[in-house]
């Protein structure tokens, strides 16, 4: 059956019960879609695998990412370390990334990093919670790159602010690409490559933001489908009537190297 011919009540119950685990979203197949950066972070981070002697992958989710980069590459480099947060991503991680030679670190990101300082020639992230940048430049030996692609600023905030009404303007400004920028120079990093885009998101049905809202907890914090099933069912009806709802996603590809 057609997403929008179901009910409200049934769209929202199988979102609710669909398994959130890693960082796989297929689950939104055909309910939702959303642009993807002009540069390619899995194809980069692949190019760049090879010559790599030893890795970390910060906040690697399920490992996902990292495992499809592996493949596109031939595998990993000799040395491959990941760290993940939330327990279940990091069983699913461990699953995925063990059996490519790589190591998965249950780690919440703040610092210290557990490893030794110049540990690492590549050290790579996508999506992370929040850029330690000291603890990067201490980890990376000298040459070596950080690469990733980050969240910029106020990514998908029409679909945020929908939930918790307009928020304050140094909100909206958190993770810009610049001022990330000037914390790794502060650490010493110097950035080669910085770069941003926003892109179009669709919600096609209200499963779709149910699935959204508590896969990616950061959004809406304390999300739940009784916390909010007013504003749910409005938004079910919006979309019904006038179709997809639209937000923009904020990313940014950051590449900095320790002299």
């Amino acid at each position: 059956m057609d997403h929008a011919q179901r009910t409200f009540d049934d769209l929202v119950a199988e979102a609710d019960a669909a398994s959130v685990d890693g960082w796989d979203f297929s689950w939104l197949d055909g309910r939702a879609t959303e642009e993807r950066p002009s540069w390619g972070y899995q194809r980069s981070l692949a190019e760049r695998l090879p010559a790599a002697r030893a890795l970390l992958d910060l906040d690697t989710g399920g490992g996902e990412v990292l495992a499809g980069a592996a493949a596109l590459a031939g595998g990993l480099p000799p040395v491959a370390a990941a760290t993940e947060g939330w327990p279940p991503n990091a069983a699913r991680a461990t699953e995925l990334l063990h059996p490519l030679g790589a190591v998965v670190v249950a780690h919440s990101g703040a610092p210290p990093l557990p490893f030794a300082d110049s540990a690492f020639d590549l050290v790579t992230a996508r999506h992370p919670v929040a850029p330690h940048w000291a603890e990067i430049a201490r980890v990376l030996r000298p040459g070596g790159a950080y690469f990733a692609q980050h969240v910029g600023p106020a990514s998908v905030f029409e679909l945020v602010e929908y939930f918790l009404g307009p928020q304050p303007e140094a909100v909206r400004r958190g993770r810009h690409p610049d001022r990330e920028a000037a914390g790794a120079e502060a650490a010493g990093l110097e950035v080669v490559d910085l770069r941003s885009e926003r892109l179009r998101t669709e919600f096609r049905d209200i499963g779709a933001v149910v699935y959204f809202l508590r896969k990616v907890v950061w959004m809406v914090p304390g999300f739940t489908v009784d916390a909010y099933r007013d504003r749910l069912r409005e938004l079910d009806a919006r979309i019904r009537r006038d179709g997809p709802f639209v937000a923009h996603s904020a990313r940014s590809l950051v590449e900095a190297r320790k002299p």
